[in-house]
């Protein structure tokens, strides 16, 4: 037979009956453990059969709409004409004609990436079939009238969640690079996607945990989060590490890092290429970086404020402790950034001018606007959830870290079902992604607060609601210069939900819009020549009328922070080392807290 392009079929090839027979005694014999391993941890948890809350939403949904069946009636009618055209279209390819697609995906959809999506007409019509349908369910959902903003986006999310694994990409027989996989390989990937499957069933416990990447080819202090320092201050809750030099001279204001401690410190440190941490040093910042504890369930009490102490305002302390300085540049990412805010409004009150400048990476204070993850925040699903911290005292990092891939399915949780298990290759190691599956935990009493006063009830945007250390906590109190870099395609910290600080802090704030996303648009080294910015001098209340009036520049955010943070005070010192202070190293750096994993 010979192939063609667009063909998903070259020869086929036999299995090895014996390779078939030695991974099905292998599957008999891990399967076992697995349900072992499922039905004991089932046994240990109290089963409920919604603890997403979705059947809730979804009926009140279906009899919206069938409150109203004419319009129902009108979507299923487009959804048919349609669907007749693709049949049309299709059969005049087959007779060898060239009409045009009825529908297409989306410019980034890489699932219908292979040629053969769309120069064989079967697999045509089947890709053009589900993108008709996905559009069918998608519209009938949002056409529910009378819904409140939560169901409505509770139901369009889980719609899509829906439409996402129904992918004809997930699925062998109407995958052709799949097929063609198969008929080459004489169906040995799927024999190797199944081994991995059960990999993962294993590492998780009878619960699946997807194997993004080759972890083995990591050691955290090894090849990533390799920028020499040394820890020189620690606590319950944090490791503070201050970096070595490498000019002769530095910025007289050290530099704080607060990254979140929803994941790890290292985003920021992956690689040389690729580190902000290394690149800071390399301008002549002194770098201290808190790099937080892994909580267990002996830190199940520790709650924002302790966070605010232990954290935020005893790196001050010992930062003079180590330099001799009193005053610094403080860097917040995402929930670090929520953090900094606060503890800045708290130190407005006691009058405590320590921090000269404060800079937001891709940070919420007003979480009116969450984005999608609002989705996960209602009573039921608080209540189910503090349910199992009070447990356990955290929650466990696997939970958030699968919430969050949830966000991006496609990319995080569907892109690998189809490489590991139906193409039955192993995972690309990637360190970015080394870092994403290496999760944390939250202690529970921290973590509530935060869902339930900040997510739930938005109390701190709204002046003298929290009170925290013995402070009320009003924004508006905050009088340092301000720099926010917001990312445009931010899943987690919708950018126009974060430009609504611009109009709450009291000093002169500088707002930046890098491309790209959380992650990606902030971990953009000059060097890359990836992603622009936006700059914009003017503050309209409106992130749209910003965006217009904004200059898109080439290139990384990174350079025009550092022109902004060393501005601030541009005096020169001898360059400081980890132990020229008060404060004697206790390790090297990375430390012994970011070792720390949640499955330990």
């Amino acid at each position: 037979m010979t192939e063609k392009p667009g063909d998903p079929m070259p020869d086929f090839r036999l299995p090895d009956p014996r390779l078939v027979t030695r991974t099905m005694a292998e599957v008999a014999e891990r399967s076992q453990r697995i349900v072992g391993d499922f039905l004991k941890r089932q046994a240990e948890t109290d089963a409920n059969p919604d603890p997403l809350n979705i059947g809730g939403a979804f009926m009140e949904m279906t009899s919206r709409l069938m409150a109203n069946p004419a319009k129902l009636m009108e979507a299923q009618l487009g959804f048919w004409q349609d669907y007749i055209t693709l049949w049309s279209h299709t059969a005049r390819r087959m007779m060898g004609g060239d009409p045009g697609p009825v529908i297409e995906e989306p410019r980034g959809d890489r699932r219908f990436k292979d040629d053969a999506w769309r120069e064989n007409e079967v697999f045509d019509f089947i890709r053009q079939s589900y993108l008709l349908a996905a559009r069918y369910f998608t519209t009938a959902v949002n056409s529910a009238d009378g819904l409140d903003e939560k169901t409505a986006q509770k139901v369009d999310f889980y719609t899509r969640q829906f439409v996402d694994a129904m992918s004809p990409a997930n699925f062998v027989l109407t995958n052709p690079e799949v097929l063609r996989r198969t008929a080459e390989t004489g169906g040995t990937n799927l024999l190797k996607g199944l081994s991995n499957l059960l990999a993962d069933l294993e590492r998780g416990k009878g619960k699946l945990r997807i194997r993004m990447t080759d972890d083995s080819k990591f050691r955290v202090g090894e090849n990533i989060a390799v920028t020499p320092g040394q820890v020189v201050f620690q606590n319950d809750l944090m490791q503070l590490i201050q970096y070595n030099p490498t000019t002769e001279t530095v910025l007289k204001r050290p530099l704080v890092i607060f990254p979140p401690w929803i994941n790890k410190f290292y985003i920021l440190d992956l690689r040389p290429k690729n580190s902000f941490i290394r690149w800071a040093v390399d301008q002549g910042h002194t770098v201290f970086v808190a790099s937080w504890v892994n909580p267990d369930e002996s830190l199940a009490d520790k709650g924002f404020d302790d966070y605010m102490r232990e954290g935020v305002l005893a790196a001050l302390d010992a930062i003079e402790a180590a330099t001799g300085e009193r005053e610094v540049n403080a860097i917040g990412y995402c929930l670090g950034g929520t953090l900094l805010a606060t503890t800045l409004a708290h130190m407005a009150v006691r009058r405590d001018n320590r921090i000269k400048s404060a800079t937001y990476f891709v940070t919420l204070t007003d979480f009116a606007q969450p984005g999608e993850l609002g989705v996960f925040i209602d009573e039921e699903q608080l209540t189910a959830l503090e349910g199992k911290m009070d447990k356990r005292g955290f929650l466990d990092g696997r939970e958030m870290a699968t919430t969050f891939n949830m966000l991006r399915a496609n990319d995080l949780i569907w892109s690998f079902v189809v490489n590991n298990y139906l193409m039955g290759q192993d995972p690309f190691p990637f360190d970015l992604l080394y870092w994403n599956d290496d999760s944390t935990r939250m202690p529970a009493r921290m973590h509530s607060f935060y869902l339930r006063r900040m997510y739930q009830q938005n109390d701190l945007i709204k002046p003298n609601v929290l009170e925290l250390l013995g402070t009320k906590i009003d924004l508006r109190k905050i009088k340092v210069p301000t720099y926010m870099i917001s990312t445009r395609e931010d899943h987690i910290a919708p950018w126009k939900s974060t430009y609504r600080a611009t109009q709450v802090y009291g000093g002169k704030v500088r707002f930046v819009l890098a491309a790209s996303g959380h992650i990606a648009g902030v971990v953009n080294p000059p060097d890359s020549g990836k992603y622009s910015h936006w700059i914009n001098e003017d503050l309209p209340p409106d992130p749209e009328a910003w965006l217009a009036g904004a200059t898109e520049l080439a290139g990384s955010w990174w350079p025009d922070w550092h022109r902004w943070a060393s501005a601030m005070d541009n005096t020169q010192v001898p360059a400081r080392k980890p132990g020229d202070g008060q404060l004697k190293p206790i390790e090297a750096a990375p430390g012994s807290y970011v070792r720390v994993m949640a499955v330990d």
